[in-house]
């Protein structure tokens, strides 16, 4: 019998929607019928700090919560530093999922080109315009949601499951906000493929 595993690490800063990733792509995992475990450390997340979730799906039991060293399958990052400060996670051949856009929250922030060549050096990795993209939806706090949409090439789950999972987060709020984010998540989709 085969069994499968996803290891995924989720990085950004605080207020960002680091965790509504990880609760999406866990509610969808669920909604298959997969086993999910996740590990959140949230950091200085109230003050823009931090935020780091690992999360694992498996068809199999799950023995932790924490993603060793160098297994991670996949880096689903809403931040470019943030992506390249966990790449001792990502197995060689993983894949490194960033949105483009920097979070200048330090003054010494690191040059953005050389980041962004930092990140395309990686075997396998998507640089993603996400804060347009989640603008082109309709809503520019939809970012997390077009992330969500570029891994989900990579992630072993339906895209309708993802794209339920993310109405369903959305439901009881606005309407429009999600649709919204049901856009964002397409627009992720196709500029991933």
């Amino acid at each position: 019998m085969n069994i499968m595993k996803k290891d995924i690490i989720l990085a950004g800063v605080g207020g960002q929607g680091v965790l509504s990733i990880a609760a999406i792509i866990a509610q969808a995992a669920v909604r298959e019928g997969l086993n999910v475990r996740q590990s959140e450390v949230h950091g200085m997340a109230q003050r823009g700090g931090a935020v780091l979730a690992h999360l694992r799906i498996s068809s199999a039991s799950i023995a932790s919560d924490l993603v060793p060293r160098g297994r991670a399958d996949i880096i689903i990052s809403m931040e470019i530093m943030e992506s390249l400060r966990y790449t001792a996670w990502l197995s060689p051949d993983g894949v490194l999922i960033s949105a483009a856009e920097p979070f200048i929250n330090i003054n010494d922030y690191p040059d953005i080109e050389l980041a962004g060549n930092a990140v395309k050096s990686f075997p396998v990795y998507r640089l993603i315009e996400a804060s347009a993209l989640a603008r082109e939806a309709g809503s520019a706090r939809s970012v997390n949601m077009v992330m969500v949409g570029a891994a989900s090439p990579f992630l072993p789950l339906k895209p309708e499951t993802l794209e339920a999972a993310v109405s369903s987060m959305f439901a009881s709020k606005d309407a429009s906000l999600s649709v919204a984010n049901r856009k964002a998540f397409n627009l992720g989709r196709s500029a991933s493929k």
